[in-house]
């Protein structure tokens, strides 16, 4: 984490969920889909990745790896998720919590990897 008042965190996406934030000016993730009840941002760059490059490519022929800053004191009232292994950390926002999510993001969402 990063900082006393925002945490950087990580989200792996494909092409459509990509596609969903750039109409938002990159300001916002799109609401889960039915069969979705859960949010997940990881903790490190290195575990985007491999969800990015190992899942998401898999799925929809495209992952990317994005990153953005949330209010630390939204995040403080949700447990960090450990998803078999200390490397594999995640937060489990759920879905109706999404758009309070989003309205603690701070700045704007970015694109940092794209696979393959």
């Amino acid at each position: 984490m990063n900082g006393e008042l925002t945490a950087t965190l990580y989200r792996p996406v494909g092409p459509e969920e990509l596609e969903l934030i750039r109409q938002s000016g990159f300001r916002k993730f799109p609401p889960r889909l039915p069969e979705q009840p859960i949010f997940y941002p990881v903790l490190t760059e290195t575990y985007a990745a491999r969800i990015a490059s190992d899942w998401n490519v898999k799925a929809s022929g495209k992952g990317y790896v994005t990153r953005f800053q949330v209010q630390k004191s939204f995040l403080d009232g949700y447990a960090v998720q450990n998803a078999g292994g200390s490397q594999f950390q995640e937060y489990w926002i759920p879905a109706e919590d999404l758009a309070v999510f989003n309205e603690n993001i701070v700045g704007l969402i970015e694109v940092t990897a794209e696979f393959p």
